[in-house]
């Protein structure tokens, strides 16, 4: 009898190193074969696991994303020294953590943008296809349908 197949989150976790395994112990950790899976059981395995993609992102929109990072304990407390000094007529000290806070999130704003930069380009340079055996014969499909 065979024992159900791992997860997505037993698969992740340390217990599970294929590339430490023998061939035969890692494809009955997996239940598969030498000869791949049959149509009909890949087509489950990507129904209950879905595809082999990377989550899309969703960004913000870039004034979202800029006033996002003035949404932070450490900034809501520079923001009322600001207020407080401004009270006792320090101008210079207040004109100080204003720009600080300004300049934090300039640069958060931009280390963000890069960010997503980087994503996208690791996501186009991805194999779009990717060959795979199916009941024992060799086939080129899509890489998110492995």
């Amino acid at each position: 009898m065979l024992q159900p197949r791992p997860n997505s989150a037993e698969l992740e976790s340390h217990d599970f190193q294929p590339h430490a395994q023998a061939t035969e112990a890692c494809l009955k950790q997996v239940q598969s074969t030498t000869s791949g899976l049959d149509a009909g059981e890949a087509a489950e395995r990507l129904a209950a696991d879905g595809p082999n993609a990377l989550p899309e992102m969703h960004g913000l929109h870039p004034i979202l994303r800029f006033l996002s990072h003035f949404h932070n304990a450490l900034i809501y407390v520079l923001l009322a020294s600001a207020v407080v000094t401004a009270l006792l007529d320090h101008w210079i000290d207040t004109f100080v953590i204003l720009a600080v806070v300004l300049v934090n999130a300039i640069v958060g704003f931009i280390q963000e943008g890069r960010a997503e930069n980087a994503m996208a380009a690791i996501r186009s340079m991805l194999a779009p296809h990717a060959r795979v055996i199916r009941g024992g014969e060799r086939l080129d499909i899509a890489a998110e349908d492995i």
